[in-house]
């Protein structure tokens, strides 16, 4: 064989391989080169993916079938300043965070801020990670409204937390602007939900480049003051609620956990541009959600559409 054909043959291997590593890690939010970005830190909702009394999802996820998922958090980094942000104190915090150290940013402290959206299990009982048993951790900056400072300060084991300095209160104010570096702001803002311990917000996270809704907890979008098509418009990324996929999921009246299925979202949306619909990333899958498995037919035929569907290490500057 000559040299020339053998040197071609060589790189049509080299290029199909880089191919074929491509599409193995093919997602829509491939790492830009940027000093700030927005990092998934988790995507399922409360209960995780395997969840509590599913063996049978245990087992997939033993055997290898379906992918452990985490709750759903994001990390917010500024590389420039060398600080990272959490957002939400999820059950998984510990992984997260360690995540958040080992592939962004390595510094003498474990983080410069965690920022909760409402008193719901899968939100903010990180926090305990942070008490005397675990890390009796030092003056940890936790951004919370002021019914969810006032149930932490009242109630054990949160109050112990502040008690001991463990975490120190950042009180936020729905609508007022929190300058957490020079090149990101975060702005909180009041959402309907069940509001049984505090109120809950989602968060509009602005960089310099590029700003995100993150609204993972709402109920139905009409009961919301604001428009949600209007607010994704106004944003590059809109990481929104998808915790059910359409109505009969689960074995319960549905009406007793309200959220906007991935069905009524879309609806809003319909006649909508496929580049105002490629804003849209769902994210907080329950695990009965088929959505959170990527063969599902139905998330695939989205996908065409357009819409994202968030998933964990996906990286989106600011």
């Amino acid at each position: 064989m000559n040299s020339n054909l053998v040197f071609l043959l060589v790189c049509i291997l080299i290029i199909s391989c880089k191919n074929e590593k491509e599409s193995i890690n093919d997602t829509s939010f491939q790492p830009k080169a940027t000093q700030q970005y927005i990092t998934v830190l988790g995507i399922a909702q409360d209960g995780g993916y395997p969840h509590i009394n599913n063996t049978s999802e245990f087992v997939a996820v033993k055997n290898k079938e379906r992918n452990k998922e985490l709750v759903t958090a994001l990390g917010v980094i500024d590389k420039q300043a060398n600080q990272k942000f959490l957002f939400e104190a999820t059950p998984d915090m510990p992984e997260q965070l360690a995540v958040l150290e080992d592939q962004h940013i390595k510094s003498d402290h474990i983080i410069d801020g965690v920022f909760l959206t409402h008193a719901h299990i899968g939100h903010y009982t990180g926090l305990m990670h942070f008490g005397r048993e675990a890390m009796g951790s030092k003056n940890i900056p936790v951004y919370a409204m002021p019914r969810m400072k006032s149930f932490l300060a009242n109630n054990g084991p949160w109050s112990q937390l502040i008690a001991l300095n463990n975490i120190k209160i950042q009180p936020l104010k729905a609508d007022n602007t929190i300058v957490l570096t020079d090149n990101i702001k975060v702005i909180p803002f009041l959402v309907p939900h069940r509001d049984e311990y505090s109120e809950t917000v989602g968060y509009t996270i602005i960089g310099s480049q590029a700003t995100a809704l993150f609204i993972p907890d709402i109920n139905k979008w009409s009961l919301w003051k604001k428009d949600i098509v209007a607010e994704v418009k106004k944003v590059d990324y809109a990481f929104i609620d998808a915790t059910f996929f359409e109505d009969g999921e689960i074995p319960r009246p549905m009406s007793e956990v309200p959220h906007p299925f991935i069905t009524e979202t879309v609806k809003l949306f319909e006649s909508e541009s496929k580049e105002l619909k490629s804003k849209v990333i769902f994210i907080h899958f329950n695990h009965s959600n088929p959505a959170l498995q990527k063969e599902y037919p139905k998330r695939k035929a989205l996908e065409e559409e357009g819409y994202q569907f968030a998933a964990t290490g996906a990286i989106f500057s600011l």
